[in-house]
């Protein structure tokens, strides 16, 4: 790999890797299917329970109105109950159902599984070179974020 196709290299690499791992779940997950944004919003809920729309559009990088439809979905779906917030009549809280929690479990069990049979097929000089690569990853991620919240 040359040093000035790198960049593109590595995000492209992560975006197909990605992509894949998500196709492949949206296979074999039970109905309904969810999209990406959906099952990302899901996760922070369950992750924070009780944040706001404005504060999940914040973290997610979506707009105010494409988080409200996504609520207004999985709410439907019966993943999500918006609840008034105390603090704020105005605002609401949202919480994760058992349904929620047990969809984002599964999903969760079923990624780590097909992960662990690929990276098994993998000779042990790959695996290691991707265990060692995942701190870097995740400091890639922060500076990322870090710069993505910048005024």
């Amino acid at each position: 790999m040359e040093q000035e196709t790198f960049p593109d290299d590595l995000a492209d690499a992560l975006v197909g890797v990605q992509r894949l791992v998500r196709r492949r779940l949206r296979r074999e997950m039970p109905a309904p299917p969810l999209r990406t944004a959906e099952v990302e919003l899901l996760r922070l809920v369950v992750e924070r329970p009780g944040i706001g729309i404005s504060e999940a559009a914040k973290e997610l990088y979506l707009a105010g109105n494409s988080v409200s439809t996504l609520v207004n979905q999985l709410a439907r779906q019966g993943y999500l109950v918006r609840e008034t917030d105390p603090a704020d009549r105005r605002a609401a809280q949202l919480q994760p159902t058992p349904a929620a929690e047990a969809r984002l479990g599964e999903w969760r069990r079923r990624r780590s599984d097909l992960v662990r049979r690929q990276v098994s097929r993998l000779d042990e000089a790959d695996r290691e070179t991707l265990l060692a690569a995942i701190p870097a990853l995740r400091r890639l991620a922060g500076n990322l974020r870090e710069e993505a919240e910048r005024p």
